[in-house]
C-alpha cells in the first residue's frame, strides 16, 4: 500500500500563497500603466519630472518655525520646516486628545448625574460638528476677539491670552497653532470619549464586583482593575483616531498654519511642480501614519492576555 501525495491544487495553503501573487502582480501591473501614463501625459506637456526644484531658492516666508528658517533657504529647508511644524501639532495633539478623551469617556459613566451630562453635551456636540466649522470657530470667534498683546487676559498669574495666542513662560503658541490644536483635541476627544466609554463597559461586571468586594475605592477600581482590561478594546479604534488627528492636521492649511500641507502648496504654486510635491506629500503622511501604526500595534501586544 502506497501513499501517495494529493496534487499541489488541492491544498490550501499553495491557494492562499497562490493568490496572494497574484494580487501583488496584479497590483504591479495597474501601477506600472498608470506610472507610464503618466510619464506620457508630462513629456507631451513638456514637463520633466525630476526633484532637482529642491535645491531652488524658496523666496517665500514662512510665519511661524522652530528651526531657523529665511527665504533664501531651499524649497527642501522649507519642507523640512513644514513637516516639524506638523511633527509638533501631531505630538501635542495625540497626548492632548487622549487625556481629554479618558477623562470625558470615564465621565459618561460617572454617578454624578451633572458631571455625566455635561460630558455627554460635549461629545454630542464636537463629534457631530464639522472638523473645519470647529477649526474657523476657534480661530476667528475665539482667538482673533481676544484683545491685544498689550491688555492681554493673564490666566492664573502665569499665561497670557490675547489675539497674539496663548503666551506661556517657557514658550508663545501663536493663534493658528493654538486654534488647530484646540480643533484637533475636542473633535479628535469627543471620538475618544466613545471609545474609552465602550472600552470600560466592555469589562464585565464581576470585575467590578469582585473589585469592590476587595473594599478598593472606586477610584482604584477603575485605575487597576477595570481600565488595564478595557485597553484591550479601547487601543485597536483608538489608534485610526491618533491616524485621523494626524491626517486632519492638513486643515491648518485653512487657518493659516505652516505645516507641511501648507509648505508643500505654496511649493507648488511657484515652481509648478504638481506630480513631485503631491509625491512628498503623500510620502510624508503615509510614513507619520505607519509609524504611529507601529508604535500603537507594538503597545496593543503589551496590553493583550497572554495564554499559557
Amino acid at each position: 500500500m502506497t501513499n501517495s501525495k494529493p496534487p499541489i491544487w488541492r491544498d490550501n495553503r499553495f491557494w492562499l500563497i497562490a493568490t496572494q501573487l497574484i494580487a501583488v502582480f496584479l497590483a504591479v501591473i495597474v501601477v506600472t500603466i498608470l506610472w507610464g501614463n503618466l510619464i506620457r501625459n508630462l513629456q507631451q506637456l513638456g514637463i520633466q519630472l525630476g526633484f532637482d526644484f529642491l535645491k531652488q531658492q524658496a523666496s517665500f516666508d514662512i510665519g511661524e518655525t522652530i528651526i531657523n528658517y529665511n527665504p533664501t533657504d531651499t524649497y527642501s529647508r522649507a519642507l523640512w520646516v513644514g513637516l516639524i511644524n506638523s511633527l509638533r501639532i501631531a505630538l501635542m495633539g495625540i497626548v492632548l486628545t487622549t487625556i481629554v478623551g479618558i477623562t470625558a469617556g470615564i465621565a459618561r459613566l460617572s454617578d454624578n448625574w451633572l458631571l455625566r451630562k455635561i460630558a455627554l453635551v460635549y461629545v454630542e456636540i464636537f463629534r457631530n460638528t464639522p472638523l473645519l466649522l470647529q477649526l474657523l470657530f476657534w480661530y476667528f470667534a475665539v482667538f482673533l476677539s481676544f484683545p491685544k498683546q498689550e491688555n492681554q487676559i493673564s490666566v492664573w498669574g502665569f499665561a497670557g491670552l490675547s489675539q497674539n495666542g496663548l503666551e506661556l513662560p517657557w514658550f508663545n503658541l501663536s493663534p493658528e497653532f493654538s486654534a488647530l490644536l484646540l480643533g484637533l483635541v475636542f473633535y479628535t476627544g469627543a471620538f475618544i470619549a466613545e471609545i474609552v466609554r465602550g472600552g470600560i463597559q466592555s469589562v464585565p461586571k464581576g470585575q467590578w464586583e469582585a473589585a469592590r468586594s476587595l473594599g478598593l475605592k472606586p477610584g482604584l477600581v477603575m485605575r487597576l482593575v477595570i481600565f488595564p482590561q478595557a485597553l484591550r478594546v479601547i487601543i485597536p479604534p483608538l489608534t485610526s483616531q491618533y491616524l485621523n488627528l494626524t491626517k486632519n492636521s492638513s486643515l491648518a492649511i485653512a487657518i493659516g498654519y505652516p505645516d507641511i500641507y501648507f509648505v508643500a502648496s505654496t511649493t507648488f504654486n511657484q515652481t509648478g511642480k504638481a506630480v513631485e510635491v503631491m509625491l512628498i506629500i503623500m510620502l510624508t503622511y503615509l510614513t507619520l501614519s505607519l509609524t504611529i501604526s507601529v508604535v500603537m500595534n507594538l503597545f496593543n501586544r503589551t496590553v493583550q492576555i497572554q495564554e499559557r
